[in-house]
């Protein structure tokens, strides 16, 4: 009962302070406005409109009227040249537009028929070049193993090879980048008929090896000048410029030194072919420097033709063994 009695006293307490000092603030808050009126500070707020902002006015430039007279300068810099911060660029050094292509006469006359002409190939869709065969890095992915031997380039290699139905052997096996490059064809359109013949079978073959046997020279790395000069292939401007409707135009006698021999045109076409006369082959393949080879094949030593640039060629010997397959395959399908 005590302690009620307390509480109840503390509370009204409380009350009655919060009480006096809200009546004290309502009587301040009254006096204060009594003041302002009294000030007229109420009516001066009430008169007071805001401010219209002026517009800008716009005012017409004049136009910078140039003196006839020359510039005054310093008679100290009179005899100082002129500095020129102007960028001179110097512009590139153009493809040359008489490309022309030079190949050495050899101890037969090159020539074609129409029989020849009737034998080009063709393709629907073009072939990437560089591609297939290739590891993440570029390199041509050789393996004296696995790999299939080009007829053309005559490589051991990982990719897609040609099957030919009349000889059935390693001579009708060409990888893509030489199908498409050397003869305008593309593998997997080959591959997909039956009925294709390979080039050797055509008698339209111009690997160098075969060049040679009928007496010709090897042509070496024309595919870029072929191409620039308007030709699908290696294989149509030979046969086109060398055949009954041939465009002597497009083809140049060799020159001669003093003593009359042949001697290569080496600047001919230059530009075309810098890029790549350290690694390409004569079939206009690149060949790079550092080429992914397994373990295997390490101690393999590989020889190469006379007339190729590339020492990875591969002999016609490492080439046995995929005849075998092809002669195994072909009696299992008999």
């Amino acid at each position: 009962m005590v302690s009620k009695k307390k509480n109840t006293t503390t509370t009204a307490a409380g009350d009655g302070g919060v009480a006096e000092y809200e009546q004290s603030r309502e009587q301040r808050i009254k006096e204060n406005l009594l003041r302002m009126q009294k000030l007229g500070i109420m009516e001066l707020s009430r008169n007071l409109k805001p401010v219209k902002p002026k517009p800008k006015v716009v005012r017409p430039q004049k136009p910078v009227v140039t003196s006839a007279d020359e510039p005054r300068r310093s008679s100290r810099i009179m005899t100082i040249p002129t500095v020129s911060y102007a960028e001179q660029r110097i512009p590139k050094e153009k493809v040359k537009k008489d490309v022309k292509i030079v190949i050495k006469d050899g101890s037969n006359p090159e020539v074609y028929t129409e029989e020849h002409e009737k034998m080009l190939g063709d393709h629907k869709e073009p072939w990437i070049v560089g591609v297939d065969g290739y590891d993440d890095e570029g390199n041509r992915m050789y393996d004296a193993h696995d790999g299939k031997s080009c007829h053309q380039c005559r490589q051991k290699t990982l990719g897609l090879r040609t099957k030919c139905l009349k000889c059935k052997t390693v001579q009708g096996q060409f990888c893509g980048d030489c199908l498409f490059q050397r003869y305008g064809e593309n593998v997997e359109e080959a591959n997909a008929n039956p009925d294709w013949v390979c080039p050797v079978c055509r008698d339209i073959c111009n690997c160098s090896r075969c060049r040679r046997v009928k007496g010709w020279e090897p042509t070496g790395n024309i595919y870029r000048k072929a191409k620039y000069l308007g030709y699908k292939s290696v294989a149509h401007y030979l046969i086109h410029t060398r055949g009954p409707n041939g465009k002597q135009e497009d083809i140049e006698d060799l020159p001669t030194d003093e003593e009359g021999d042949p001697m290569d045109d080496k600047d001919d076409g230059k530009q075309l072919d810098d890029k790549d006369d350290n690694n390409m082959d004569e079939d206009g393949k690149h060949v790079p420097i550092e080429k992914s080879i397994k373990p295997h094949d390490r101690k393999k030593k590989s020889k190469g033709d006379d007339d190729d640039a590339d020492s990875d060629y591969k002999s016609d010997s490492q080439d046995d063994d995929d005849d075998n397959d092809d002669e195994d395959q072909s009696s299992e399908e008999d």
